[in-house]
């Protein structure tokens, strides 16, 4: 991928719109964190649990981008990362296990494993966008973070106030699975072969995961309701 050409902001575009998209989960687990701490120790919190939650998160995206490499991997990770689309969609994340911390360590500690743990699919995602490229990982992370720690509230309101927001990162992350599938280099050969049928493919598979999962969703919604 050359640098600054439009498939490179077009991967950068992806990643932004991921990590953004999937940010809510670490502002409430910052949120939760840190919440019994006093105020004047709270910004340290944020900003010590946050920058080691990147540095994890950096490590494993690198791990992820290197592992893909390695054949069958990338189909692999593309369905995967269909049904992370298709979750992202119907599946009400609960944090009532996430505790708040009784000191500043024990805060900084817990936003680091759990946004480990919760992170889990935006690396993959990340990784998959990313196309191989270490830079567009980082130039990620470094445009995203401060947007996250800094505007996460803001996010979450958005999100709520505007729910298309979600299908746009969930189509985004199915989009990202259907190059990664496309991409494999013991199919590629057949998608570069057809054009066409690429389009068809990653099309079918942004329709069927946005389609699903709004049913889905309604249906538990009529079903709460």
């Amino acid at each position: 991928m050359e640098f600054f050409s439009a498939e490179f902001f077009s991967a950068l575009l992806a990643i932004l719109v991921i990590d953004l998209v999937l940010a809510g989960d670490n502002a409430i687990v910052i949120g939760m964190a840190a919440r019994d701490l006093p105020k004047e120790q709270q910004k340290k919190v944020i900003v010590w649990g946050t920058i080691g939650a990147i540095v994890i998160r950096l490590i494993a995206t690198l791990l992820v981008v290197w592992l893909l490499n390695i054949p069958g991997l990338l189909l692999a990770g593309g369905l995967l990362l269909i049904w992370i689309a298709y979750k992202l969609l119907v599946q009400e994340k609960k944090h009532e296990h996430i505790k708040a911390g009784e000191n500043t360590w024990m805060a900084i500690r817990t936003i680091i494993i759990a946004d480990a743990i919760m992170g889990l699919d935006n690396v993959l995602a990340v990784a998959g966008a990313a196309h191989g490229s270490f830079l567009l990982v980082v130039l990620g992370l470094i445009i995203s973070v401060p947007i996250v720690v800094w505007g996460s509230t803001v996010i979450i309101g958005w999100i709520e106030r505007f729910p298309s927001l979600i299908y746009i990162g969930s189509g985004v992350i199915a989009w990202t699975a259907a190059k990664m599938i496309t991409e494999e280099p013991f199919l590629a050969v057949y998608f570069t072969a057809n054009p066409e049928f690429k389009w068809f493919f990653s099309i079918l598979v942004i329709g069927c995961v946005l389609l699903i999962g709004r049913r889905k969703k309604q249906k538990k919604s009529a079903t709460y309701s």
